[in-house]
């Protein structure tokens, strides 16, 4: 069987392409959900992508990968500075976990400098902008290879 992935993103990502393109850039999150299925058929990952406004939601999807995910690549947006709900269901999460972001959270506002999720993950990838999604596929089907052959 192939490992699973879910890529999960949070509040106002639905807006990546149309909202503060000079942090974010141009794609869209069609775009980037096109790459993650592409780097992640290259790595013979089965991949589940997802986005949300909905803190509950994002909290819901953690806690079902518990069961049906191998790994979490996780963008979680505005809760990764205020969710310790999020935070805690990454705990519980036995499979490997990484966080991402587009920008760079430490050279943007104070506000955004701590992050909950940080704490409950394995690995981040930070400021690498959209490419940073397939980049982290591409390592997370590394790290995850030969578990399921």
């Amino acid at each position: 069987m192939m490992p699973t992935l879910f890529v999960l993103n949070g509040p106002n990502l639905n807006l990546l392409g149309l909202r503060e393109t000079h942090i974010y850039g141009k794609e869209t999150l069609e775009d980037i959900k096109k790459a993650c299925l592409e780097a992640g058929a290259r790595r013979q990952l089965k991949l589940d992508f997802r986005q949300t406004n909905y803190e509950g939601e994002l909290v819901e999807w953690i806690q079902e990968a518990r069961t049906a995910a191998d790994a979490i690549l996780i963008n979680a947006a505005a809760y990764t500075h205020t969710s310790v709900a999020v935070h805690d269901a990454l705990r519980a999460f036995d499979g490997y976990k990484v966080e991402l972001h587009i920008s760079n959270p430490h050279v943007r506002e104070e506000f955004r400098h701590h992050s909950y999720v940080s704490y409950a993950v394995d690995a981040i990838v930070a400021g690498l902008g959209t490419p940073g999604y397939g980049l982290a596929v591409d390592m997370i089907g590394e790290r995850l290879a030969g578990r399921h052959s």
